[in-house]
């Protein structure tokens, strides 16, 4: 079998042009460490605006129980999902962390 045959029907004999891969795009939307700070701020306001419906129901400012009810549901339930996502980061950073090199 022919060599210069074989290589010249795979194109070895050409020479092999390297061309540069372009760098990929950074992201438009916002950073993890934005959304982050979004997300916590959104918590504390829940926070604060049912300890401020709780505060109106107790001087009577408040009529409706419902409104308070939901407020502090909704504060509650917030107040979870961070738990949740803080505990599932962690969780993702441990493991992480015993990987070996």
């Amino acid at each position: 079998m022919d060599i210069a045959r074989l290589s010249a029907l795979l194109g070895l004999d050409q020479p092999v042009r390297i061309e540069k891969i372009a760098e990929p795009a950074a992201p438009a939307g916002p950073d993890f460490g934005q959304v982050l700070k979004q997300a916590v701020a959104r918590v504390e306001q829940d926070q604060k605006g049912a300890a401020d419906a709780a505060a109106r129901l107790v001087t009577g400012e408040a009529k409706d129980l419902s409104e308070v009810m939901i407020a502090s549901e909704r504060a509650n339930l917030s107040l979870g999902l961070a738990l949740q996502v803080r505990n599932k980061m962690l969780e993702a950073y441990q493991e992480i962390m015993r990987m070996p090199l």
